[in-house]
């Protein structure tokens, strides 16, 4: 059988991270959280005094280091050279700050060109906002899952919460708004659904609903 390259985008928090990781378990494909990647750049410019508003000086930081994951037994672990940053990435002041980061063209450019390396042979789950659109145009799957901010904030929230990160559902709230302004607004592969993409409302589906909704669109594709 073919092994597809499979494109889930969609704002912070619609479950792309999830739903992409229970996917690749269940076919045996490699996942590749895009997010993170900009999450371990974003924490290591505020973590070496390096000045988000410097383009230039993020790009050197990220040719003079390397960014990994690792699959682990309580799930992918995302490393900056062999520091284990999975915890920090997900903090307050990464989440403030990564759309900043991520709207840089020089940064999207070097991490677009790892992220296309992962995913030349297929056999790929990667989500992220600009996947289908720009990553992997030719992706046999593509979906775009979208939800309610006040559904999204929850979620972090739930999600924060379990991982001892103490936040205000308020500010999430505003959080979330901000970035999907920003992402959808941004000059260089702004979050868009992809023209051939299929899009899923997850407001109101539990996860399993979620993967078994792109299941059966995956099984279409391979039976077309």
């Amino acid at each position: 059988m073919k092994r597809l390259s499979i494109a889930i985008d969609g704002p912070a928090s619609a479950g792309k991270s999830t739903v992409a990781k229970i996917l690749a378990k269940q076919l045996n494909y490699i996942y590749v959280d895009t997010g993170a990647m900009y999450r371990a750049v974003t924490w290591a410019a505020l973590n070496s005094n390096c000045s988000l508003d410097d383009q230039q000086a993020i790009v050197d930081l990220i040719n003079k280091h390397a960014i990994s994951f690792k699959q682990e037994n309580d799930g992918q672990h995302v490393f900056w050279d062999d520091i284990d940053i999975t915890q920090q990435v997900r903090q307050p002041q990464v989440t403030s700050q990564v759309s900043k980061v991520a709207a840089y063209p020089e940064i999207r450019k070097i991490l677009v060109e790892k992220q296309r390396a992962y995913g030349q042979n297929g056999g790929i789950v990667m989500d992220g906002r600009d996947i289908g659109t720009t990553v992997l145009p030719n992706a046999e799957v593509k979906i775009f899952l979208i939800a309610s901010v006040d559904e999204r904030a929850q979620r972090r929230y739930k999600e924060n919460i379990q991982r001892g990160i103490d936040t205000d559902l308020e500010t999430l709230k505003q959080d979330i708004a901000r970035r999907d302004y920003l992402d959808s607004h941004r000059e260089v592969s702004p979050l868009v659904k992809a023209d051939d993409a299929q899009c899923v409302d997850t407001t109101g589906m539990s996860i399993e609903q979620v993967v078994q909704t792109i299941q059966t669109i995956i099984e279409q594709t391979i039976h077309q």
